[in-house]
C-alpha cells in the first residue's frame, strides 16, 4: 500500500472562469498564478501556500448544467485558516458576497460554509489546537457555533 501525504490541489468545473477567479480572490484572498487552455483554465494559490496552486478552475461555458442534488460526487472543499480571528472576516466576506450558507462547531474545528458562483460548496475552517481536541479526537459532531465565544477563547494564538 502507498500512503498519500496530503491533498495538494483541487480542480473545479465552473461556468465562467473570470467570475470564479474574482470570487476566490475577493472572498478567500487567493492569487491567480496562471491561465491556460486559451484562458479557460485558471490556477490559484492560497496566501502563504507552498503549493504551485491550490485550486484549478476549468470553464465549461454558461450553459453547463449543475450536478443534481444528492448526486454522487464532491460535497465540498475545506480551506483552513491560520487564526480563528480570520474566520470572522471570512464569514463577513461570504455574507457580503451573498454566499454564506451556515456555520458549525465540529469540536476539533470551527467552520463557516458558503458556495461559489457556480454552487460549489466550500467550508472555511480553523482547527483547534490538538491538545484541546479531548473527546473530539475520534468524533466530528455538528453543533451550533458561537464564533464570538471561540474567538474570545482562542484568539491571539
Amino acid at each position: 500500500m502507498v500512503a498519500v501525504r496530503r491533498l495538494n490541489h483541487a480542480v473545479l468545473y465552473v461556468r465562467d472562469v473570470d467570475r470564479a477567479v474574482a470570487f476566490y480572490r475577493d472572498v478567500l484572498g487567493m492569487d491567480e498564478v496562471a491561465r491556460e487552455a486559451g484562458g479557460r483554465m485558471a490556477f490559484l494559490r492560497a496566501a502563504g501556500s507552498g503549493n504551485h496552486h491550490d485550486l484549478g478552475l476549468f470553464a465549461l461555458g454558461p450553459t453547463a448544467p449543475s450536478s443534481p442534488p444528492g448526486a454522487v460526487g464532491l460535497y465540498h472543499l475545506a480551506w483552513e485558516l491560520e487564526r480563528i480571528e480570520d474566520l470572522v472576516a471570512v464569514r463577513r466576506a461570504l455574507a457580503d458576497a451573498g454566499a454564506l450558507t451556515g456555520q458549525s462547531d465540529h469540536g476539533a474545528t470551527k467552520s463557516v460554509y458558503g458556495h461559489d458562483p457556480d454552487g460549489n460548496e466550500l467550508e472555511v475552517m480553523w482547527q483547534v489546537p490538538r491538545e484541546d481536541w479531548a473527546e473530539h479526537e475520534h468524533s466530528a459532531p455538528v453543533m451550533p457555533l458561537d464564533l464570538d465565544a471561540e474567538v474570545a477563547r482562542y484568539g491571539g494564538r
